[in-house]
């Protein structure tokens, strides 16, 4: 699958290109080309192997059915429910989404221990190093810290409005010990960390230079991730 910038000026790419970049060089958000059509066959299938035939046209040919059918497995594997997202029955007619079987307890987690799998993947590819940032209003942060800590070859930056999350959250985010995480506390709101992140990868050469890529729904990858649960 080729991906296109919604700007229109930065040249198409695979999956791989789009997940490392997170932005587009001209400032876009990457979009698939087209839209596949997913047989249901699916629904009856163990939630790994489920995510693994939704996600198949979308990554293609940086991952073939197996090697992506390791990769959630794998990822997955973090959480406490066997079915990951098991749906439950409370009424006749009502069913409940359970997503906070993750590491964090957050929904987030579902996108973030499988885009911290695809970093991995795609790093030992390529031979480099990434600088992840993210901006978060406390769930985002403890997700992102948790998929990416200790991981080989990436650092990861998240940035929080000081005194405006849940001690829940702060202790999340300050109390990794892994060297590659750094939780920074802005004093300002979200919308102020957001503008953070937006102007660092408007540096292009400070970008590319860091090897900088979000894991904000910025990052087509961390929404592709997300779809899987719907």
């Amino acid at each position: 699958m080729e991906y296109v910038s919604t700007r229109g000026i930065a040249p198409k790419v695979q999956f791989d290109a789009a997940l490392l970049a997170g932005l587009a060089p001209d400032g876009g958000l990457y979009l698939p080309v087209s839209w596949p059509t997913i047989s249901a066959d699916f629904a009856d299938m163990p939630f790994a192997e489920a995510a693994a035939v939704i996600l198949e046209p979308f990554v293609t040919p940086w991952l073939d059915r197996k090697a992506l059918l390791g990769m959630t497995t794998k990822a997955f594997s973090s959480f406490s429910h066997k079915d990951v997202a098991p749906l439950r029955q409370i009424d006749d007619e009502d069913w409940l989404l359970e997503l906070f079987h993750g590491p964090t307890l957050a929904f987030k987690d579902v996108a973030m221990q499988l885009l911290g799998v695809f970093f991995d993947h795609a790093l030992s590819q390529t031979g480099k190093r990434a600088t992840v940032i993210g901006a978060t209003s406390g769930d985002t942060g403890g997700a992102a810290i948790e998929a990416f800590k200790g991981r080989d070859q990436a650092d990861v930056f998240i940035l929080h409005p000081k005194g405006r999350v849940s001690d829940v959250q702060r202790l999340m985010m300050t109390t990794v010990e892994d060297r590659n995480v750094h939780n920074i506390a802005i004093e300002g709101t979200f919308d102020d960390c957001q503008r953070i992140v937006k102007t660092l990868f408007a540096d292009r050469a400070f970008a590319d230079r860091v090897g900088l890529t979000g894991v904000n729904s910025i990052n087509w990858a961390r929404v592709l991730a997300q779809v899987v649960y719907y």
